[in-house]
């Protein structure tokens, strides 16, 4: 259940920021685990701008934050964000990706970055 109400045009900017497969994937992932943007790379087979276009994307709406971790920068769910009750009611609705995070640990790929 949402704790508070959303705006309709908050709402509609949201959804068409998860409008996109990618992004939304990646959502879904963060859900469940902090990720950097190797194991996106690998995940998606796509080039490290592109990845990190989607994430600068999530980053601005306030949806994703980052941690330092060393050198490296892992990304999750921002719980601070004011509608992150609306996001993770959306997160909850879409199928695991575990599969996925699965797949780059067979390939010896998970948080490569390490």
């Amino acid at each position: 259940m949402i704790k508070q109400s959303i705006e309709m045009d908050q709402a509609a900017a949201i959804l068409k920021l998860l409008g996109d497969k990618t992004r939304l994937t990646m959502m879904r992932i963060l859900a469940d685990h902090d990720c950097c943007v190797c194991e996106f790379v690998a995940m998606f087979d796509t080039s490290q701008p592109a990845i990190s276009q989607h994430i600068r994307k999530l980053k601005d709406a306030g949806l994703v934050k980052e941690s330092r971790r060393g050198q490296w920068v892992f990304y999750s769910l921002n719980q601070q964000y004011e509608h992150f009750d609306f996001v993770q009611l959306l997160m909850n609705a879409l199928p695991s990706q575990e599969e996925k995070l699965s797949e780059l640990e067979k390939q010896g790929k998970r948080i490569s970055c390490e």
